[in-house]
């Protein structure tokens, strides 16, 4: 695709959107990782019943994060987001890990029992979600690339919905192949999991494919930049 180049005062507004959607993207994968083990239910107006974990609420951002950086910033920008991103979740891990290993006071609201309770699992989710991560973004960025040279550039709704479709099935079924090999989860539970994580996940990308394009819009209209044309931010 063809690149924008930018002058100085652009590339200096073009970065500051470039961090902020990286800082979006990095904070909404770090704590997915660190809630992940409380479940709940959510009634879908009585269609269907989903039972997932609160870790899948911020999950989907980061799909639509690199779906945007990828149309707007490259392939290039998106691939450093997803590397960024591995760094900062085992940064997480070594404080979590640090945290667990120093011994609670005697007046600490929080104690060691409860700490481990609730952070315990973390260094085995983390471990999961990283190889779940790793197919899954770069899997994303691979297919939306492909289909952003296939369609020219248009179709947008196209790219977003089949690259993060396929990325997402991949990532909840590592996910849940690793938790459950490892005795986390039962593996009773195993299929519903995979159906209720996949089916919430098609239905947020549905849903945000709006934002998607109202982002890229605004953006495109603030660097004048053409339809399937990317910023060229170089380093």
């Amino acid at each position: 695709m063809t690149e924008t180049p930018l002058n100085l005062k652009n590339k200096r507004v073009a970065y500051r959107i470039y961090l902020i959607l990286g800082a979006l993207f990095i904070s909404s994968l770090v704590v997915s990782n660190l809630i992940f083990q409380k479940f709940f239910y959510w009634d879908f107006f009585g269609v269907y019943t989903f039972e997932i974990s609160v870790g899948i609420l911020p999950y989907p951002i980061t799909f639509l994060i690199t779906d945007i950086i990828s149309e707007v910033f490259g392939k290039k920008k998106a691939n450093q987001i997803v590397t960024a991103g591995i760094f900062a979740s085992f940064f997480s891990l070594l404080i979590v890990y640090a945290s667990s290993s120093v011994p609670a006071t005697a007046w600490s609201p929080i104690n060691d029992e409860i700490f481990n309770q609730v952070f315990g699992a973390t260094v085995i989710a983390v471990f999961a979600s990283m190889m779940a991560y790793l197919f899954a973004q770069y899997i994303d960025i691979q297919i939306f690339h492909f289909w952003k040279r296939v369609t020219k550039g248009k179709h947008l709704w196209l790219r977003n919905n089949f690259s993060t479709f396929s990325s997402q099935f991949v990532d909840t079924l590592t996910v849940l192949l690793l938790l459950c090999s490892t005795g986390i989860i039962e593996w009773d539970r195993f299929g519903i999991l995979l159906l209720n994580g996949f089916l919430f996940k098609i239905l947020v990308a549905a849903l945000d494919t709006p934002i998607l394009y109202l982002c890229v819009y605004v953006i495109r209209k603030r660097f004048k930049l053409k339809q399937g044309g990317e910023l060229a931010l170089e380093i």
